[in-house]
């Protein structure tokens, strides 16, 4: 798989498991940036 492939699906990923507990604890803002950083990192590794 090459490269942008993984870190887009670990980008896409992680938005939206950050919005699904952003919307569970009310803090939607938070989370998706989170989820967002947390996926770009592990989409790179």
């Amino acid at each position: 798989m090459k490269k942008q492939n993984k870190i887009a699906l670990g980008v896409s990923s992680g938005v939206i498991i950050g919005a699904l507990i952003g919307i569970a604890t009310g803090d939607l803002g938070l989370w998706i940036s989170l989820g967002l950083a947390i996926g770009a990192g592990m989409g790179s590794y």
